[in-house]
């Protein structure tokens, strides 16, 4: 019996270590807003299919977090000498969707609602962000992508790792799921950046973002 017990107690240690070891997605490079491509002549525009690219979301704070989706309202993507040199894409702030509680509980409109407040990403003042890319490069075997993440009254330069895929006229890039530090954004509830006498009741300044776009020629 006590052999049973000092194995379900290892199990449960083991779990915890798992989960405490787990890896956190790195944080986007951030800096200054920088200029962006200029199309060539021989550069070639594609459209992005709005229906099949958004982005994830994950926020966090003590004891748990919630995810989930942003849709791209409009945009485009350069390519030169088939790779992508340009472009930018509009982000709809008012399309913020709770995936992780139930659509028909109270607490899914009021989180996403919440959301959507002067608290968080005052959508009613700024009802969109945008994103326009500044270059590609190529670090450690992986392309990182870098443009100016404008979001609220806060334009910052982000670099982070993504893919890019070509079938027939079709063009995907998938980045990596990475971070941005919410407060370089000027998005200060419950932030320890802004306020230190938060205890356990803060939320993290680190949200988790992954992004798909999908254009055509």
């Amino acid at each position: 019996m006590k052999k049973g017990v000092l194995s379900i107690c290892a199990i449960a240690i083991l779990s915890i270590s798992a989960l405490s070891c787990k890896e956190k997605a790195k944080e986007a490079e951030t800096k200054e807003a920088e200029t962006a491509t200029v199309a060539e002549a021989t550069t070639e525009k594609l459209n992005v299919t709005v229906s099949e690219s958004s982005i994830a979301w994950k926020g966090f704070k003590p004891g748990g977090s919630h995810n989930g989706t942003i849709n791209i309202s409009n945009g485009s993507l350069d390519v030169t000498d088939n790779k992508v040199s340009g472009g930018a894409f509009t982000i709809d702030m008012a399309s913020i969707v709770v995936l992780d509680i139930p659509a028909e509980e109270k607490g899914n409109a009021k989180l996403s609602g919440h959301l959507k407040s002067a608290d968080f990403f005052d959508v009613e003042a700024y009802p969109n962000a945008t994103f326009e890319i500044t270059g590609l490069s190529e670090a450690e075997g992986k392309t990182m992508l870098s443009g100016n993440l404008k979001l609220k009254d806060a334009t910052n330069n982000i670099t982070f790792p993504v893919t890019v895929a070509t079938v027939n006229d079709t063009l995907t890039l998938t980045s990596e799921t990475f971070t941005i530090d919410r407060s370089k954004w000027n998005v200060k509830y419950k932030s320890k950046s802004f306020f230190e006498d938060l205890g356990d009741k803060f939320i993290n300044d680190d949200i988790e973002l992954a992004v798909s776009v999908k254009a055509v020629k």
